[in-house]
């Protein structure tokens, strides 16, 4: 079944913006009466059924409403560098949320080499990323910050910084704590 992000649903009857609609449309060449599925990027996944499939506004009908749609009792959020070469970090972005990660920190270290991203390109990829996987909750995408100001910051779960120094090796499933955010 195919699944649009709708992040501004709110009644049952819905209207997929123009670049949806087209690709619901001429794309996908779904008519009067397919179903699809909508999610908002905050928990909602709804089941829908096309009532007007016009190219410019095409008009939904939600049928079935399933809110916190695997939500979990845990939040899970990341901070990874953004990489020299941008593609390879947005292939991380759309790992990471096709796997589930609630939040995502660019970082800047003393060594990294890209300074800037572009949020609202990231942010394209990520909603491509929860269509595919048919995920309900779009990661959260921090502004860039320098290490230290991660470091800093107030968070109630647990912190883990992952190295390659010599020493003791410990995994991280062997020290999570179970339903704490990480």
């Amino acid at each position: 079944m195919h699944l649009f992000y709708t992040p501004d649903l709110q009644d049952d009857n819905y209207r997929l913006s123009e670049e949806e609609s087209k690709h619901c449309v001429r794309v996908l060449r779904l008519t009067e009466g397919d179903k699809l599925c909508l999610v908002d990027g905050k928990g909602l996944f709804c089941e829908a059924v096309i009532i007007s499939a016009h190219p410019k506004a095409c008009l939904l009908q939600v049928v079935d409403r399933k809110p916190n749609f695997g939500k979990r009792d845990f939040r899970l959020t990341i901070g990874v560098s953004p990489t020299k070469n941008i593609d390879r970090y947005e292939w991380f972005l759309e790992k990471a949320t096709e796997i589930g990660i609630d939040g995502i920190i660019p970082l800047i270290s003393r060594y990294s080499e890209r300074k800037e991203i572009k949020p609202e390109r990231l942010e394209k990829v990520m909603v491509s990323a929860i269509k595919q996987s048919i995920k309900a909750y779009l990661p959260g995408l921090s502004p860039i910050r320098t290490f230290k100001e991660t470091i800093k910051m107030v968070f109630a779960g647990q912190k883990f910084i992952a190295h390659c120094n010599e020493g003791e090796k410990v995994l991280l499933r062997d020290v999570v704590l179970k339903g704490k955010d990480v």
